[in-house]
């Protein structure tokens, strides 16, 4: 019979929290697709309470200097009524599948991060 030492037990332990932090992290940094995670900064929840999500392509609309992007109801998880933003090229983020992405925070009027399929960018 082994016998398990406090030290060992200590260690154990630290293995525990270390995997449950971890995997809180994964959690608010939530998967867009089955390919990619959408970055912890810009996404906290999950898919149904987290800020991002995956919006019809038929919502953005390409400028010169950046995409306008106009959600409804039902476009976003967030979103109860109709929202427009702009966002400059400079910082969107290439998605990590072929759709257009955006995560809303604090609040559904504010655009945290967006999203295009790179061929589009």
């Amino acid at each position: 019979m082994h016998t398990v030492s406090a030290r060992q037990r200590a260690g154990l332990a630290s293995v525990v929290v270390t995997v449950a932090a971890l995997e809180s992290g994964i959690a608010s940094a939530h998967c867009a697709s089955r390919s990619w995670t959408y970055p912890p900064a810009c996404c906290h929840g999950d898919t149904v309470t987290g800020e991002c999500g995956k919006i019809p392509a038929s919502t953005v609309t390409p400028r010169p200097d950046g995409y306008i992007i106009i959600l409804r109801p039902g476009d976003h998880q967030k979103v109860t009524h109709q929202n427009r933003y702009f966002v400059p090229y400079d910082v969107v983020i290439p998605s990590g599948d072929d759709n257009f992405h955006i995560c809303l925070h604090p609040t559904e009027e504010d655009e945290n991060c967006f999203f295009a399929p790179a061929d589009t960018m």
